[in-house]
């Protein structure tokens, strides 16, 4: 080998570890809005990370991923968008948590933001239409306040003899309004009387639930909100010791108590979030991509809570439930 083709050769090497160096701090890099946690997100973050790897992705291979957490506060939201902004993230992700759509949408119009939300992303503000989204925004919804109706309904279908029901609402969230209104609506048909109670803090519970006591409430429905829902377990665990049968959107609220949860399936939704996020990692448009509905829902029955308030469950409701909780 001549002395030329030596230098040549080592200087290639001592190159490599700079390219690929380079290489590196090219990664993509996913920005992840969070409304709660990780530990309480740990499972959900599972099956996001399902989604991206059908489509070739996979964290610290291929892909970076940039974590904020507001822990369950809202009002910290904009600030953490605003710092995957100045980062230059590639997409934003903002799953579960209508808040947060909000915040990332405010905080860029030109970054891709990929959502997941329970209510109707056109009445929210944050796309044109389903099938076109336009802008910058596209995600998945589960619809789960278009299901408050039904949630109703099942709760009835359990207890018929009550005549009095209590919607429990976070009076902060956007939905609140046009998701009472569908409520009220439905207990009309029914022929029920609806009172409405507010909860934005765990402080609120105790009234809340001291105030179903007095109203001599039959049962209490649980409206879709990022708050409750971070709340599940707690308000599964009053329900059951107030003996209030009581419905509400996911397993969890079940699990720890609540007679019966109903709503889309949040497994799919994270996966099909992680899914658009690799489309547009991968160059797709937003404004392209239309919105995907959660199509799958999911029914969990406590039957030890049923027996301890005494209530019987009707065969073909417990044969329509994907899971009974014995």
């Amino acid at each position: 080998m001549n002395r030329r083709a030596l230098i040549s050769l080592l200087g290639g090497a001592a190159a490599w570890p700079l390219g690929a160096r380079a290489q590196q701090v090219a990664m993509p890099v996913i920005g992840l809005l969070g409304r709660a946690s990780a530990d309480v997100w740990a499972g959900r973050l599972r099956a996001f990370r399902q989604g991206l790897s059908e489509t070739g992705y996979f964290e610290g291979r291929n892909v970076a991923i940039e974590y904020r957490w507001a822990e369950g506060q809202n009002d910290r939201l904009p600030a953490l968008a605003a710092d995957l902004v100045r980062r230059q993230v590639t997409v934003i992700v903002a799953p579960g948590s209508t808040p947060a759509a909000l915040a990332a949408q405010a905080a860029t119009s030109t970054i891709p933001i990929v959502f997941w939300v329970g209510g109707n992303p056109v009445e929210l503000g944050l796309v044109g239409t389903l099938n076109r989204p336009g802008g910058n925004l596209t995600g998945v919804t589960t619809l789960n306040t278009e299901l408050e109706p039904k949630r109703l309904e099942l709760l009835h279908e359990l207890v018929p003899t009550a005549s009095v029901m209590v919607l429990l609402v976070n009076p902060t969230n956007a939905l609140t309004e046009a998701n009472t209104r569908s409520v009220q609506a439905a207990a009309h048909v029914l022929g029920l009387q609806l009172h409405v109670l507010n909860a934005s803090t765990e402080r609120d519970f105790d009234a809340v639930f001291a105030r179903l006591i007095q109203l001599r409430a039959g049962g209490l429905v649980i409206a879709p909100d990022a708050f409750l829902i971070s709340r599940s377990e707690r308000l599964g665990t009053l329900a059951l010791r107030h003996a209030v049968p009581a419905i509400f959107q996911y397993r969890e609220f079940a699990a720890a108590g609540g007679l019966i949860s109903y709503g889309g399936s949040r497994t799919d939704a994270y996966r099909q979030v992680g899914v658009y996020t690799g489309r547009v990692l991968k160059g797709a448009k937003p404004s392209e991509l239309p919105v995907q509905q959660v199509t799958k829902v999911e029914l969990f029955l406590n039957l030890k809570t049923a027996k301890a308030l005494g209530i019987t469950v009707p065969l073909p409701l417990s044969g329509r439930a994907d899971e009974v909780i014995e």
